[in-house]
C-alpha cells in the first residue's frame, strides 16, 4: 500500500479541512469545489477497484454531494489492469479518462542489489558527484527537529521561487509533519561545516522508501550534496529492510527527472488516470473550470520565463 492510501494521510488531509471517506480499503480524499456546495474526490495510488467498489464509491459520493472522483490506481501498467479496469468502463460504470494527479511514470530504484550492484549501475557523473561530496566532508543525517523542519520549509520557498514551480503553502507541511512525523516522514539534512544545503523529507512505508519534498540551496551547489542525500537516504533505506526506492515522478526534459535518472533506477509505468461520474453536468462543468484552471498557471508559468 501507498503513504497516501494510510490512515495517517487520512488524518493529514481531514486536519487540513478535506473530507475524508474509507470504503472498504480505500481512502477517498474530497475537495470542495470553490463558491459551490459540490465535491470533487480523489482515489490515489490504491488498489484496481472492483465492480462491487464502484458502486459502493457511487453511493459515498451521492452522499457526500461529490460531482466526481479521480481513480489513480498504483498498478504498473500491464495485461492485468485491461481485464480488471478496463473491463469496468466497457460495462458502462461511468469511468473516462482524468487528468492526471501524478506522473504517469515513476523512477524505483532496487534496493535489493548489494551497494556495489547499485553503484555499478549509476551513470559515472553520478558516483563521482557523490564521492565529491563526500570528499568535501558534506554530511547526511536524519534530523527531524524543529529547527530542521524550518529549514526545510525556508529552502522549499526559495527553491519553489528560484526554479519557477509551485510548491504546497507552509500550513500543508506543518499539518503533514505534525501528522506524519517520525511514523511516516522523516527529515534528513545534509550539511557542510554546519549549513543546510539540503533538506528532504522522506516516507518509509510498509517496505518501501519515497522522496515526495526536497529542497536545496543555491549555496555551495558545487559539493553535489542532493547527490550524497539520494545515496545516503537509499542505503539507509535499504539498512531497515526497504526493497524499493519510489522517486516520485518521471517528467520528460527536466531537470530533476536528470538528475534521478543518474543512478540506474529501473523507470516504472502506472494504469493510468480515470474519473467516475457521478453527476454528469456538474462533472462536465468541473472538467472546463479544471482546464481553464490549468491554462492560466501554465501562461503565468511562461510570462516567468519558466
Amino acid at each position: 500500500m501507498h503513504p497516501v492510501q494510510s490512515k495517517e494521510w487520512g488524518e493529514f488531509r481531514a486536519k487540513a479541512g478535506n473530507k475524508v471517506s474509507w470504503v472498504k480499503d480505500l481512502l477517498v480524499v474530497w475537495s470542495r469545489i470553490p463558491k459551490t456546495p459540490w465535491y470533487f474526490g480523489t482515489l490515489l495510488k490504491s488498489r484496481i477497484p472492483t465492480k462491487e467498489d464502484i458502486k459502493r464509491l457511487r453511493d459515498e459520493a451521492i452522499k457526500i454531494g461529490g460531482v466526481g472522483i479521480r481513480i489513480e490506481p498504483e498498478v504498473i501498467k500491464g495485461s492485468r489492469f485491461k481485464t480488471d479496469f478496463v473491463a469496468l468502463r466497457e460495462q458502462g460504470s461511468g469511468l473516462v479518462r482524468g487528468r492526471r494527479f501524478f506522473t504517469p511514470k515513476t523512477f524505483w530504484l532496487d534496493l535489493t542489489k548489494s551497494e556495489e550492484e547499485l553503484l555499478a549501475a549509476m551513470h559515472p557523473k553520478a558516483r563521482y558527484n557523490l564521492r565529491l561530496a563526500e570528499k568535501h566532508g558534506v554530511i547526511v543525517e536524519e534530523d527531524n527537529s524543529d529547527a530542521a523542519f524550518e529549514k526545510f520549509w525556508t529552502l522549499t520557498d526559495q527553491t519553489a521561487k528560484r526554479q519557477g514551480f509551485y510548491a504546497h503553502d507552509k500550513r500543508y507541511f506543518e499539518l503533514m509533519w505534525e501528522t506524519l512525523k517520525t511514523k511516516i516522514a522523516h527529515l534528513f539534512v545534509a550539511k557542510y561545516q554546519g549549513e543546510i544545503l539540503a533538506a528532504w523529507i522522506i516516507f518509509k512505508y510498509d517496505n518501501k522508501i519515497y522522496y515526495p519534498y526536497g529542497a536545496s540551496s543555491d549555496q555551495h551547489r558545487e559539493l553535489q550534496a542532493p547527490s550524497l542525500m539520494l545515496w545516503k537516504t537509499a542505503i539507509g533505506g535499504k539498512s531497515h529492510g526497504c526493497k524499493v526506492y519510489d522517486l516520485w515522478g518521471v517528467e520528460e526534459g527536466k531537470g530533476f527527472t536528470d538528475f534521478k535518472a543518474k543512478f540506474g533506477p529501473k523507470t516504472v509505468e502506472f494504469v493510468g488516470t480515470y474519473d467516475l461520474i457521478i453527476h454528469p453536468p456538474l462533472y462536465w462543468a468541473f472538467r472546463i473550470m479544471e482546464w481553464i484552471r490549468w491554462q492560466i498557471l501554465g501562461r503565468a508559468r511562461h510570462m516567468r520565463g519558466i
